[in-house]
C-alpha cells in the first residue's frame, strides 16, 4: 500500500531528522494512525496549508512546511520578484516560530530576502507590512481559531492579499512538483543575516499599522466625553490581540479596558478553552465573569491570528449580555461608519459594500440605504481583497466596507484581511457614540432591525474526520447535486446557484442559466421570502456547512423561521 511506502520511506530516509524517524517508529504496530499520517500528502490549496501539527505527509510539520516554501520559492524566481522579498509572520500556537523560521530559511537559502516579525504578530499587520514593505508576497503561521493540535501557512500576494487566481492555481503546481524532500533548501541563520538576506522587523511597522488604523476613527471627540463612563472587556484568547488592541484603544483614549488576565499571555496550547474560537460562546466564559464584575458596557474577544472578532453587548432593559453573531457584528459596525461618513460627507457616490454569499442580506439592505454598489463573492476574505485590487486598478468604485459572517470584516484599505484589531477599535468607538445617546451597542443592533427588517442567520455543521469523512463529505454533495431539492419544510426552493458547475437551475420551469462568478464546491438555494440557505464543504477543517438566513417582521418571528429552517435542511441532507 503507497501510505506504508512512504511511512517506510520516513523511518528510513536520513534525510528525515533522527527525532522525527523515532517517533515515526514508536507507531509501527498503528497500522490506522500511519494511514492517517500517510493516505495523502497535506494538500497545498488555494489558501495554503492546514492540518495537524505532527510527522507524516498528511501532516504539518518542518519537512511538509519547507516543502511548500520551497515551491513558491520556485514560482517567485520564474516570475523574476526574488528581489522585492516576501514578509513573514506568526501567531501563538504550537511550532509557530519554528515554522516560521524554517520557512525564511528556505527562501534565504533560494537567494529571496525575508521579513520576518521578531516575535508574533497578527494576520492584519501581516497584511500591511506586505504592502508597506513593497513585498512580493506574505506568509502567515497560523491555523485561526482551529484547535490546538493544528497548525497552518497562508501564502500572501503583492497586494497583502491572500493569492487568487490564477496565481493560487501557479504556486499549487509548483509545490505539487516537488517529489523529493532533498531538494528542499535552507542555510544557516546566521549566514542569512551577514548576506543581509534574513531581516528581522517589528516595531517601526506596529507604529505604521497603529497610526493608519486609527485613521478610522470618525468620532474622537466623543470618545474624549464618555471614556471615563465607558467600560470594555477583551480577550485575546492567548493570542496576537493583546498589545495592538490595547495600544491602540489607549491611543484613541479609552481608559477602561480589561484584558482577561487567565487569556492575556500567548500560549498555543489554549489551556483556558477547548477551542480558541470567538464564535463559541464558551469562548467567553473568562471574560463575561470579569465583565460582569467590572459592570463592562460590551466584550471583545479576537482569536489567536487577530483576524476575527466576537462580541457581547448588555441589554439595558434586562443587564444581561447578549451575544453577537459574525453578521451582527459587521452590520453594527457598517451602519456606524456608513451613517457617519455620510453625516460628515465622506461617502462615496461611487461606494462599494462587498460580502461573501453566505453573508446576511441584512447588507443589501443597509447597502440600498446608503446608495453603495453590492458586491457578492466567494466565501474567503481574499476574494473581497481581490475586489478592492479591482476597485484600485479599474478606478470605477472605491471600497467602503466589506465582511463576512465568519466574524471578520475590513474597515480601511490598510490591509487586504480581515482585521480584528480594528474592528475592535471601530466597536468601541461606536460603543462610545451609542452611549452617549443613552443606548448600549444591543439597543443600537435592535434599532438597525427595527429600520431594516428582522434578518437572522444560523449554521449547521458536521464534521467528518480522515479520509472517511472527506469521502461522506463528497458523497452527500453528489447527492445534493442529482436529486435537487425543491423544498426545505415550509419554505420552497426558487432557484438553485451551483458555483461548481456555473449554472442556476430554476425550480419553477427546470431552466438553467449561466452563473458568472468563480468555480467552487457550493450550492446555494434561494428561497421564497428572502430566506436562503447554502451547502459548503469547509476549505479549512473536515467539516462541511450548511447556511442559512430569513427575514421575519420581528425577533420572535424570525428566530421562530430560523430555527424552522435549520431543523428541516438537517432532515434533507441527514437521509
Amino acid at each position: 500500500m503507497e501510505y506504508l511506502k512512504k511511512y517506510e520511506e520516513w523511518c528510513n530516509n536520513p534525510i528525515f531528522d533522527l527525532e522525527t524517524r523515532k517517533e515515526l517508529e514508536s507507531i509501527k504496530n498503528n497500522e490506522e494512525e500511519i494511514k492517517d499520517r500517510f493516505y495523502k500528502d497535506l494538500e497545498f490549496g488555494t489558501g495554503g496549508l492546514r492540518g495537524v501539527i505532527g510527522n507524516g505527509t498528511n501532516r504539518m510539520n518542518i519537512y511538509t512546511v519547507t516543502k511548500a516554501t520551497q515551491g513558491l520559492a520556485n514560482y517567485i524566481i520564474k516570475k523574476g520578484a526574488q528581489q522585492k522579498g516576501v514578509a513573514i509572520s506568526y501567531d501563538s500556537r504550537r511550532m509557530s516560530k519554528e515554522f516560521s523560521q524554517a520557512t525564511a530559511l528556505c527562501l534565504n537559502a533560494n537567494g529571496i530576502k525575508t521579513y520576518i516579525f521578531k516575535e508574533l504578530r497578527p494576520v492584519p499587520e501581516l497584511s500591511f507590512s506586505v504592502r508597506e514593505l513593497k513585498c512580493t508576497a506574505g506568509i502567515m503561521i497560523t491555523a485561526s481559531h482551529n484547535p490546538p493540535k493544528y497548525n497552518g501557512y497562508k501564502v500572501y500576494w503583492e497586494d497583502g492579499a491572500q493569492v487568487t487566481p490564477p496565481v493560487d492555481k501557479e504556486i499549487i503546481d509548483e509545490v505539487n512538483a516537488i517529489r523529493d524532500f532533498s531538494v528542499i533548501k535552507t542555510m544557516p541563520k546566521n549566514e542569512a543575516i551577514e548576506k543581509g538576506l534574513y531581516v528581522e522587523i517589528g516595531e517601526e511597522i506596529d507604529q505604521k499599522y497603529f497610526e493608519i488604523i486609527k485613521t478610522q476613527s470618525l468620532n474622537r471627540d466623543i470618545i474624549k466625553e464618555v471614556e471615563k463612563d465607558i467600560k470594555i472587556v477583551y480577550t485575546p484568547l492567548h493570542g496576537t490581540g493583546n498589545i495592538p488592541v490595547r495600544t491602540v484603544l489607549k491611543d484613541l483614549g479609552f481608559s477602561n479596558v480589561y484584558v482577561v488576565p487567565e487569556q492575556e499571555k500567548p500560549d498555543g496550547n489554549f489551556p483556558t478553552v477547548d477551542y480558541p474560537n470567538p464564535e463559541d460562546p464558551k469562548a467567553f466564559k473568562l471574560a463575561l465573569e470579569l465583565a460582569k464584575k467590572v459592570d463592562a458596557d460590551i466584550i471583545t474577544a479576537t482569536d489567536p491570528d487577530a483576524d476575527r472578532l466576537g462580541i457581547y453587548a448588555k441589554d439595558s432593559k434586562t443587564g444581561e449580555y447578549i451575544s453577537f453573531t459574525g453578521n451582527m457584528t459587521s452590520m453594527l459596525i457598517a451602519e456606524y461608519i456608513l451613517s457617519q461618513r455620510k453625516e460628515k460627507g465622506k461617502l462615496h457616490n461611487n461606494g462599494a459594500f462587498v460580502k461573501s454569499i453566505v453573508s446576511t442580506k441584512l447588507a443589501d439592505a443597509i447597502a440600498e440605504n446608503y446608495n453603495l454598489k453590492l458586491f457578492e463573492v466567494l466565501t474567503g476574505f481574499k476574494y473581497i481583497g481581490e475586489k478592492m485590487r479591482e476597485f484600485e486598478t479599474e478606478g470605477k468604485y472605491v471600497y467602503e466596507f466589506g465582511f463576512e459572517e465568519s466574524y471578520g470584516c475590513l474597515v480601511g484599505t490598510h490591509a487586504r484581511d480581515k482585521d480584528g484589531i480594528t474592528a475592535v477599535m471601530m466597536l468601541a468607538e461606536a460603543a462610545a457614540f451609542y452611549k452617549k445617546q443613552g443606548l448600549t451597542l444591543w439597543d443600537q443592533m435592535l434599532r438597525i432591525y427595527e429600520k431594516y427588517g428582522y434578518y437572522r442567520e444560523g449554521m449547521a455543521t458536521m464534521t467528518l474526520e480522515g479520509a472517511e469523512g472527506a469521502e461522506k463529505i463528497n458523497q452527500m454533495m453528489k447527492k445534493l447535486r442529482e436529486e435537487p431539492i425543491s423544498q426545505f419544510g415550509q419554505f420552497k426552493v426558487k432557484q438553485i446557484k451551483d458555483y461548481k458547475l456555473g449554472t442556476i437551475l430554476s425550480i419553477e420551469d427546470g431552466s438553467t442559466s449561466k452563473l458568472e462568478m468563480p468555480t467552487s464546491n457550493v450550492l446555494y438555494y434561494e428561497l421564497e421570502n428572502n430566506s436562503w440557505c447554502c451547502a459548503r464543504p469547509s476549505g479549512t477543517e473536515p467539516k462541511i456547512k450548511f447556511y442559512m438566513g430569513v427575514k421575519g417582521q420581528t425577533m420572535q418571528e424570525a428566530e421562530e423561521m430560523l430555527k424552522n429552517l435549520k431543523q428541516a435542511v438537517l432532515e434533507k441532507v441527514e437521509k
